[in-house]
């Protein structure tokens, strides 16, 4: 492949999320590896044109919130991942925002809930840059060192996509077990415990409070009633 071509398919590939591009990024990790391409400038295509489009999405989450929450909620699993992200983006911040990134679908859900929360936007961008430059240098750094320390180009693109397929396979196992909890988490409680509709009980017992003192006086209970 022309090594101009090669940076133009890895932008292509790396801006919009759910597109796979693993063999690609450890492929540009191996010819670097060989010389045949530049491993700074691989990087920080990668980087940036994923940075671009999680920046793109978090805006579009922030800028129309309604719409993409009600998207969301239509099916039960997006449901999960909204408010298992939303969650744990408002309990840890900047940390999750980062570490969300290495999940299945977590670019997505990370970006989305952020924006929808409307998180900071200074904040998600630099959690959104530390996040894509760790995952440029893992992703890309496979093909490189694995073809460093194999030396055959099969061998290190096999290595690479088997390593990404463990760590693909194993965060997808936490997450599922994660999303399972939440799923099967009682009605009337959150995934931690939390009572989401504590005003409306606490408006029912106001209210009940009312009736109470609308029994020993007959003109209070009239005229709640009228109400």
């Amino acid at each position: 492949m022309d090594v101009p071509a090669l940076y133009g398919l890895l932008a292509l590939t790396t801006l919009p999320p759910l597109v796979p591009n693993s063999a690609l990024l450890v492929s540009a990790g191996v010819l670097a590896s060989e010389g045949r391409a530049i491993l700074p400038l691989i990087l920080a295509i990668v980087a940036g044109s994923a940075l671009l489009g999680d920046v793109l999405m978090y805006l579009a989450a922030r800028r129309f919130g309604g719409p993409v929450r009600t998207w969301m909620l239509r099916r039960p699993r997006r449901r999960v991942a909204l408010d298992w992200t939303s969650r744990r983006i408002q309990r840890y911040g900047l940390p999750f925002v980062i570490a969300v990134r290495f999940l299945p679908s977590g670019r997505i859900a990370g970006a989305l809930a952020s924006g929808v929360l409307r998180y900071p936007r200074r904040k998600y961008v630099i959690g959104a840059a530390v996040a894509e430059t760790m995952w440029a240098t893992y992703s890309v750094g496979l093909g490189y060192l694995g073809s460093a320390a194999a030396g055959n180009p099969l061998y290190a693109a096999g290595i690479g996509l088997g390593v990404s397929s463990v760590v693909a396979a194993t965060g997808t196992a936490v997450q599922w077990a994660s999303r399972r909890r939440a799923l099967h988490a009682e009605p009337g409680t959150s995934g931690d415990g939390e009572t989401p509709h504590g005003d409306g009980d606490t408006r029912r017992g106001d209210g009940d409070t009312r009736r109470g003192d609308g029994e020993e006086g007959s003109d209070q209970a009239s005229s709640t009633t009228a109400a």
